[in-house]
This record gives C-alpha cells, sequence and structure tokens, in this order.
C-alpha cells in the first residue's frame, strides 16, 4: 500500500492536470500509481536517463538509441534531467493522445539534437542515419529514390537530407525552425516521424492504455500516425 503522505500527492496532482492532458480522473491516478512504482522508492522522485529508456524500450518497443534520448529530452520540457510526475503524465497525454499540433512540437524537441530552435542538416545526417534500417525504405518509398550504392552507404542518407530540407524549409531560408517544421506537417502528417520514430506504433499504444480498462477505458482512442493522420480506434 502506498504510504498517506503519497496518496495525497497523487491525489493533489491528478486534480492540477486535470484540464492540462487527455486522461480520465481515473487514467491520471493510474498513471501517477505506475510512476512511483517504476520508480522503485514508493516516492515522487525524478526517473532519470537510464530508466527512463528502459519504459520506452520494455513498455513501448522502441530501440533506436538516439531517439530513446531524444525521446527523453521530449519528456523534460524544462531539461532539468529528469521526468517528474508531472512530465510523465503531460508526457504521455501528447505520446498517445496529442493533436497533430501537440505532435508536432513533441517531434521537433526530439529532433533539435543541440536544442538551438532549428534542425539543420547535420542532425537531419545524425537522426537518419541512426534510424537508417527502420526509416530509410519508408522514406525513399515516399520520395521515389532509388538504393544507395554499396560504395557509398551514405549517399542515400545525403540523399535523404537534401529532399527532407527541401520539404521542410518551408520559407527557403536553409534552415528548418518550428514554424517550417509545423506548417509542413499540416500539409503532410507523414512528415511528422520523416526523421525517425518518436512515437509508439498503434498496436503497443492500445496494449497500454488497455492495462486502464478495469478503471473505465474512454470507448475510443485517436491516433495520429504519418501514414493516417486521424484514425479512431474502438475499445472493447
Amino acid at each position: 500500500m502506498l504510504e498517506v503522505s503519497i496518496k495525497k500527492r497523487i491525489a493533489e496532482l491528478v486534480t492540477k492536470l486535470e484540464n492540462q492532458v487527455k486522461f480520465t480522473r481515473n487514467e491520471r491516478e493510474h498513471l501517477l500509481d505506475m510512476f512511483v512504482k517504476i520508480g522503485g522508492k514508493r516516492s515522487f522522485a525524478k526517473l532519470d536517463r537510464l530508466k527512463f529508456r528502459e519504459i520506452l524500450h520494455h513498455t513501448f518497443h522502441m530501440t533506436d538509441d538516439l531517439l530513446l534520448d531524444r525521446v527523453f529530452r521530449a519528456f523534460d520540457y524544462n531539461s532539468d534531467g529528469g521526468i517528474t510526475a508531472k512530465k510523465w503524465v503531460v508526457g504521455l497525454s501528447i505520446f498517445l493522445r496529442g493533436s497533430l499540433q501537440e505532435r508536432a512540437a513533441f517531434t521537433f524537441r526530439a529532433y533539435d539534437l543541440n536544442s538551438d530552435g532549428l534542425i539543420s542538416r547535420e542532425e537531419m545526417f545524425q537522426l537518419l542515419k541512426s534510424s537508417l534500417i527502420k526509416i530509410l525504405p519508408n522514406s525513399r518509398k515516399h520520395f521515389g529514390l532509388q538504393q544507395p550504392t554499396d560504395e557509398d552507404p551514405d549517399e542515400g542518407i545525403r540523399d535523404l537530407v537534401d529532399l527532407v530540407m527541401k520539404r521542410l524549409d518551408m520559407d527557403h531560408d536553409g534552415r528548418v525552425t518550428y514554424p517550417d517544421f509545423q506548417s509542413a506537417v499540416q500539409q503532410d502528417a507523414m512528415l511528422l516521424e520523416i526523421l525517425g520514430p518518436c512515437f509508439p506504433e498503434e498496436q503497443v499504444a492500445v496494449a497500454f492504455l488497455s492495462t486502464f480498462q478495469e478503471i473505465q477505458l474512454p470507448n475510443s482512442i485517436c491516433f495520429i500516425r504519418p501514414n493516417n493522420p486521424a484514425v479512431t480506434t474502438k475499445m472493447g
């Protein structure tokens, strides 16, 4: 059983987050209880990078090393080095039920490797190279590119960087700002995760959310994926 003081803090935060996230009261309680148990100390201690990576890997089946760190950065929106209980619930709300605009902001934070407010060509190259196996086939099909040669395996990545830059740099100033990225994603949702996956697959998210069924899951969940801007999945 959780200590009385912990239960009180959970109750307070459940109420505080009511208008900030897309979870019911019961779901917020469940997620906060989960947060406390994950910490292993029956407290509201922050989740560090290693613990959070383990959750992304084992619970949401995310495996790209660079993007695991970048998703941590997107959850840790004030860059204080840890995931608090509030960040946990707010982040999962976007991660699992965010609107296209919310997810665009989340993804931009993940892709902005040096946190300078821009996505540079070098950052694009690093991200695409890191997730080459998973991303390149889909990206090549989307852009109609040929397969790279064995002599220069980075050739395909450089080609993609050029084309992605053209798609994302909406004002043609040679850099990708958040307004550029947001505008591009609104025009083509396929671009949301063009530099690597930042969200779990739909079936994985459904499996995670199904753990809430005993505490009144909503009748449907709205997913926004690059190849299908809005998909509503019925539960139960």
